[in-house]
């Protein structure tokens, strides 16, 4: 953790606005993109990001820095917060695909093989176990190195890149009897 951010804490600690604002703004981007890929609804991703925020303000005072940046707390607070909303509803977690490639599909036939390529992909995602599904959503979604999804999921390197392999193997055998 930098001393800016270690500084910045010790003012949200103290309910600063202007720290607790400055983290929203820092990390309420990559949480909501983060919940919106595990529920796909937009107005459950926003409610579910909120919620977030409001937890960090509620325990921020409990917060203790354990050498991971105040972002991998958030994440796990976000991750809890997806699993009760999945436990509560009864439903798997789904993930979303940009619906704003499909504005560019010129015919009908692009249409389709744009909708069965989507609908392979999400078939073969929910192949993963969680931790894999975790990491490839944060190397390849969120652009997170290696490194940083360690330090934001509290794993090493090695832990990191092992399920990183598992998980490219796993969809690849899954994708791979289909064609792809």
């Amino acid at each position: 953790m930098s001393r800016e951010e270690a500084e910045l804490i010790l003012r949200a600690k103290e309910r600063d606005p202007a720290a607790l604002a400055e983290i929203y703004q820092r990390h309420q981007p990559a949480i909501y993109r983060y919940i919106l890929h595990r529920v796909t609804d937009v107005i459950t991703a926003e409610d579910l990001t909120s919620e977030v925020f409001v937890r960090l303000m509620k325990k921020i005072d409990g917060f203790t820095y354990r050498g991971r940046p105040i972002l991998a707390w958030l994440y796990t607070i976000a991750r809890n917060l997806v699993a009760d909303h999945h436990r509560r509803s009864g439903r798997l977690p789904q993930v979303p695909l940009e619906d704003d490639g499909l504005a560019s599909v010129a015919s009908p036939d692009n249409h389709i093989q744009h909708w069965l390529t989507q609908h392979r992909l999400l078939e073969s995602l929910s192949c993963l176990t969680a931790e894999q599904y975790e990491v490839i959503l944060l190397r390849f979604v969120e652009g997170f190195d290696n490194n940083t999804v360690a330090e934001l999921l509290g794993k090493s390197v090695r832990a990191v890149k092992s399920l990183q392999y598992r998980g490219l193997i796993a969809l690849r055998n899954t994708l791979k009897p289909n064609g792809w």
